[in-house]
């Protein structure tokens, strides 16, 4: 099919510290290109599953791809997890074309039997996962494009009969395979007319998982009825994150005006110039406007308080112009004040100097010296700022907004979120109620200020619904006034096993929410829920998020840069590529342990001549909200494996979330922020 637009994806952790160590994917590009298709994308990712699918699911979301083709993590290796990521996420699967790989593979060597192709769609786009070595790739591909496979099942994947591709293959002598055309007939040769009739059963496409029916206790139920398991199935961190991005959608679109409080909304339109910039000829220096055929010699100076721009220079004068002014009428160059000399000033009355009077020229300028024509930064309609542009606090995006003369621009809303606390044996830092009895004073509410602080540094605005005591009533009336008056409910504690943990029996049984998720296999954060909730009349969303967090500092803080922080930015209507906080490979600087879930290491990373290197924290106990003092990364250990190692050695390189300011680390060993 020739024109078919194709992504390419490779997935390597060497190839994502090196571009140069990419052999597969350039040569996929280059096959590709010389059979007539359009590669629209060559990206690389190292082998890590939720990266995998960001970028899957960018591409498919964007519409403007119909073959996406992997390289790499399809073996049996522990950092192999290609098929991992992409199988979940295809709607209808092609084993057919799995078979096809496999038999071209093994038809080289033994070998291809340890690899684990995927195939099928995901709505209109078709994706096939190959090896990483380039002797494979190039025997799978000779098999897709060999007899107009590839092109068959583009061409069915947009919509079409594929009855042009049939007539093609016909005239070839290639044999048609019954049912393979949509609703048409083909005659074999040498035989009568055989109809073929292509059959498509909406019904048994890949659905994604659904939430499942009531799964908490019932608190009214007595202690021999209570769960002494959780009823929530474990899932991963890869299968929680894409719950997030598929339950979670943009909050609507409104106009702000452009001020600095723009910063960390979403542009939701195409802003284009609305006239040219500069809107006139004006000078890029401080200087003066001449004519470019005046000579040097002495000439006396005007200004825009004695002689108006739309006035024709009058002969032996020049015009004081500074940087961005407009050029007065009949002037064609600037010169600077660097290439002048003064030769005369005029005076007060009593004799004191207040202004140039003459100046010498000491150069001649040619036409257009130091001058800007009409629309040489920006001309009317050009496109300046694309819907989904992030306008960051840098001020760029600000700054682009002003200079073309906008003073208001859609955007997405921001989410607001409402945040609480559970727990009877928590004490407000700023009015502390201790509990009586036995000497109990309870202990500090950490999570609610330390959250606030992450939140609204993010630029949210946080609505404090205090601490909700472990009652029943308590926790519905505080959840309905957060679902009444944010976009985002995010509440710490109450989400384990304890007799007093109500969040997810009160969102389920009183205020009709689905829990998506209940556990997730990681450490710190396993009892981490996940819900949506309907919102009651006039709230501000239809549908509300609700992130119901662990108790343990370190547990609540790391789940919210790993799963909130997504969720707010999806709702702000960032790119689903860039929902997730940016991760880069970092070389440890300590062995690690690995537990059997994937675990989340806080540690200060620091940008090094030689990379990045991770320093860890200290003790990880998910109570120990220290181990997250100083820290800007999240290191993503690897579960251990039954036959895997029981720990990382210094030196080995791990992907790590980026939660804060990187550190530098020079050379000669001072350091400092970058």
């Amino acid at each position: 099919m020739s024109g078919a637009r194709v992504a390419i994806l490779t997935v390597s952790d060497t190839a994502a510290a090196d571009a140069s160590a990419d052999r597969s994917g350039p040569v996929i590009q280059s096959i590709l290109t010389q059979n007539g298709y359009v590669c629209r994308h060559l990206v690389i990712v190292p082998d890590d599953e939720i990266r995998i699918r960001t970028v899957v699911l960018g591409w498919c979301d964007q519409g403007d791809v119909d073959w996406i083709v992997t390289t790499g993590g399809t073996g049996f290796g522990v950092r192999d997890r290609t098929p991992e990521a992409i199988k979940p996420l295809l709607e209808r699967e092609a084993p057919g074309l799995v078979h096809l790989l496999l038999s071209a593979s093994l038809k080289a060597t033994p070998l291809a039997a340890l690899s684990r192709p995927v195939a099928g769609t995901i709505r209109h786009t078709l994706i096939v996962t190959l090896p990483g070595s380039v002797k494979a790739v190039q025997e799978n591909l000779a098999a897709l494009l060999t007899g107009g496979v590839v092109e068959h099942a583009l061409e069915l994947v947009r919509g079409g009969s594929g009855r042009a591709v049939h007539a093609q293959l016909a005239a070839e002598g290639v044999r048609i395979p019954e049912g393979s055309v949509s609703g048409a007939s083909v005659s074999s040769r040498g035989s009568g007319a055989h109809h073929h009739h292509h059959h498509h059963h909406h019904d048994h496409g890949h659905a994604p998982p659904q939430p499942r029916s009531v799964l908490s206790h019932d608190p009214s139920l007595p202690a021999h009825a209570r769960h002494r398991e959780s009823p929530y199935p474990l899932v991963s961190v890869a299968e929680a994150y894409l719950s997030i991005l598929r339950e979670v959608q943009p909050l609507p679109v409104y106009e702000e005006p452009v001020t600095p409080r723009l910063r960390g909304h979403v542009i939701a339109e195409d802003v284009r110039a609305p006239q040219n910039v500069p809107s006139t000829y004006s000078t890029n220096v401080d200087g003066y406007a001449l004519r470019s055929t005046d000579p040097p010699g002495i000439y006396k100076v005007l200004s825009p308080r004695n002689h108006s721009l739309s006035a024709p220079l009058p002969p032996g004068t020049v015009f004081r112009v500074n940087t961005g002014g407009p050029l007065p009428a009949g002037t064609d160059a600037v010169i600077m004040v660097e290439d002048t000399r003064l030769h005369s000033t005029q005076r007060t009355p009593s004799g004191e100097e207040f202004e140039e009077d003459e100046i010498e020229t000491l150069v001649q300028v040619p036409a257009g010296e130091n001058v800007r024509e009409p629309g040489s930064d920006v001309r009317q309609g050009e496109l300046v700022l694309e819907r989904g542009t992030v306008v960051s606090s840098a001020g760029g995006e600000i700054g682009t907004l002003a200079f073309v003369g906008r003073t208001r621009v859609n955007v997405v809303r921001k989410p607001v979120v409402a945040l609480l606390s559970t727990g009877n044996e928590l004490l407000d830092l700023q009015s502390p109620h201790p509990l009586p009895g036995d000497g109990w004073g309870g202990i500090w509410d950490t999570n609610r200020p330390s959250l606030q602080a992450a939140i609204e540094g993010l630029g949210y605005e946080v609505i404090d619904l205090g601490i909700v005591p472990d009652n029943l009533e308590a926790h519905v009336a505080i959840l309905r006034k957060g679902l009444e008056s944010a976009d985002l409910l995010l509440t710490t504690g109450g989400t384990s096993m304890g007799v007093g943990d109500l969040l997810k029996p009160v969102l389920e049984r009183h205020l009709g929410g689905t829990v998506h998720f209940g556990r997730v296999k990681v450490k710190p954060g396993k009892p981490t829920t996940f819900a949506t909730v309907p919102a009651p009349p006039g709230a501000r969303s239809e549908r509300v998020p609700v992130f119901a967090l662990p108790g343990n500092p370190a547990s609540a803080l790391v789940m919210f840069h790993v799963f909130v922080i997504p969720a707010l930015r999806r709702l702000g209507g960032w790119p689903e590529a860039r929902c997730r906080l940016p991760s880069v490979r970092v070389q440890i600087q300590e062995s690690m342990r690995l537990d059997p879930r994937p675990e989340y290491h806080r540690a200060i990373i620091k940008a090094s001549p030689a990379g990045f290197k991770a320093y860890s924290t200290g003790g990880q106990r998910s109570s120990r909200v220290a181990s997250l003092k100083g820290a800007n990364g999240l290191i993503a250990l690897p579960a251990r494996g039954e036959k895997g190692p029981s720990k990382l050695e210094i030196g080995d390189y791990v992907e790590a979330i980026i939660i804060g300011e990187l550190q530098m680390e020079w050379a000669d060993g001072r350091e400092g922020r970058d």
